[in-house]
């Protein structure tokens, strides 16, 4: 979560107007931004996709494609909005290693709108014939969706809500079906539905929830999303930390204007996208993304090996006391912890895709997770764990449990995220969680008491992570109760130092 701006008057705020302003050699929209149209609207227009999508079509921008101009939409906070319209939609993508900083002004994002303040806008918007893709980034929750099933979550308030007034929608699946509904009575053929979240298989998954809840207001209409409609899978990597105060003022005095919002990544960015689009696409490979024939192996890889193991860092690192990644993976042990939890309990689940270099790839991400440059805090990557932990964690435990294998650096991972969400830390202070299930998950823990045997047995009790045969199992039960045990007893930071010199553990 990024820090409000705070701007001086004294200087001159990024916008079109002031491009002349900033020094010679500043990397810049090249291209003629008022004639492109939209042709992609976004909802969720946080960070990550401004460091990530944003950034490609911005690369297509550049090479001389036109009409793929993005709108982008926020279904809560106005902040984006409020920062990105007085900028007419442009801010600085800083990229950060340790050789040192590259910046450059990205002019693909158009418009911006707040859909509770405007529902009807972003509905015209996203059914303009124009239109061809509307992406995605709302984040696991914003799916409203059971991750222990991957079904839609029919007693969701937003769910419930726009069941009921399907015309004023607050949910990402809300405004999709009512967006195609609208384009389907028009004659418009549909737009292409491209999920970019962290999410198993995530175009099916989409086209499951989407179909489904169009289903619920009319059988026609949720059969014709179910198979009229293109639901690309898709693979995104790309670690964005949070904007500081610090950014702002780094960005200002680096190209002398003010910039409210600007996203701050490290150099490597990966997006891999199942070919399948209804209505055209920008060429997207020209600027890097690679266009398979099927997603799935790439994205297992990376939510197994990358999102499994920053979850780890995150949960475990947060209770050693260490507030960043980078930090974490300077701490003893950890480096080692992570090497061990990708090569012994991830790898062998993996079915490694053609042509991928897996040692490589896991080296690249020990790299990445002690880049120094990037203040990727560890609570900022724990939030919402309950709607992570199924695709981070749970998919490779399962995986090793089907395989007699061992769990132990796994079961200590899954113990982390226990042991953090009950809302106090190693010191015996309180943790902000933020979590859709904050409140339950706090008080099954106040209900556990010092007890770790009853937290893990009330946690692995909530459905809406843990299914029934997952949470049943006693492999898992035994592990995860040692676990916790052990992070009770010496903490996280000598927890973690147990598997230094382990090459193997056992189940």
């Amino acid at each position: 979560m990024s820090q409000p701006p705070v701007l001086r008057p004294s200087v001159p705020r990024l916008s079109a107007a002031s491009l002349g302003r900033l020094p010679p050699g500043a990397a810049r929209p090249a291209y003629d931004r008022a004639s492109q149209r939209v042709g992609i609207v976004h909802l969720g227009i946080g960070a990550f996709h401004r460091a990530h999508q944003a950034a490609f079509v911005d690369d297509c921008m550049r090479a001389g494609e036109r009409d793929w101009a993005i709108l982008g939409a926020s279904l809560r906070s106005p902040e984006t909005r409020d920062a990105l319209a007085p900028q007419d939609g442009l801010y600085t993508l800083v990229e950060r290693d340790a050789e040192g900083e590259r910046a450059r002004i990205i002019g693909s994002v158009s418009r911006l709108l707040v859909a509770p303040e405007a529902p009807d806008a972003l509905l015209e918007a996203m059914s303009a014939p124009q239109v061809r893709i509307v992406s995605l980034t709302v984040t696991e929750k914003g799916y409203c969706h059971d991750p222990a099933t991957g079904e839609l979550h029919e007693d969701h308030p937003d769910i419930r809500h726009d069941l009921a007034m399907p015309g004023l929608p607050r949910s990402a699946p809300g405004f999709l079906v009512e967006a195609l509904a609208r384009r389907r009575a028009a004659g418009i053929p549909p737009f292409t539905v491209l999920c970019c979240d962290n999410l198993p298989a995530n175009g099916t998954l989409v086209r499951r929830i989407t179909s489904r809840l169009a289903g619920l207001r009319d059988a026609d209409l949720g059969h014709f999303i179910a198979n009229e409609v293109a639901f690309p899978c898709t693979m995104v990597d790309r670690i964005v930390p949070a904007t500081t105060e610090a950014d702002r003022d780094a960005v200002e005095a680096r190209l002398g204007v003010a910039d409210a919002w600007p996203v701050v990544t490290e150099p490597f960015r990966q997006w891999v996208i199942e070919d399948h689009f209804a209505g055209g696409r920008p060429r997207l490979e020209e600027a890097g993304a690679q266009l398979v024939a099927n997603a799935a192996p790439y994205e297992t890889m990376k939510l197994r090996l990358l999102n499994g193991s920053h979850s780890s860092l995150a949960y475990l690192g947060s209770l050693a006391g260490h507030e960043t990644v980078a930090q974490a993976m300077a701490a003893p042990g950890f480096a080692a912890f992570i090497r061990g939890f990708m090569d012994i309990e991830v790898t062998p689940t993996l079915d490694v895709p053609a042509h991928a270099d897996l040692a490589a790839y896991k080296s690249a991400l020990l790299r990445r997770f002690a880049n120094p440059a990037l203040h990727h805090r560890t609570w900022q990557i724990a939030m919402d764990g309950s709607q992570k932990i199924p695709q981070r964690l749970l998919a490779t435990i399962r995986a090793r449990l089907a395989d007699g294998a061992p769990i132990s650096r796994l079961a200590l991972a899954l113990a982390g995220w226990m042991r953090f969400v009950s809302g106090i830390d190693e010191q015996g202070r309180a943790i902000d969680v933020r979590d859709p299930f904050a409140g339950r998950l706090r008080a099954l823990a106040d209900a556990a008491g010092p007890s770790p045997e009853v937290l893990v047995s009330s946690l692995l009790g909530m459905r809406e992570i843990f299914d029934t045969g997952l949470a049943a199992d006693p492999h898992l039960v035994r592990a995860v109760r040692e676990a916790l045990s052990t992070l009770y007893r010496i903490g996280a930071g000598r927890a973690v130092a147990q598997f230094a010199d382990k090459p193997e553990a056992g189940r």
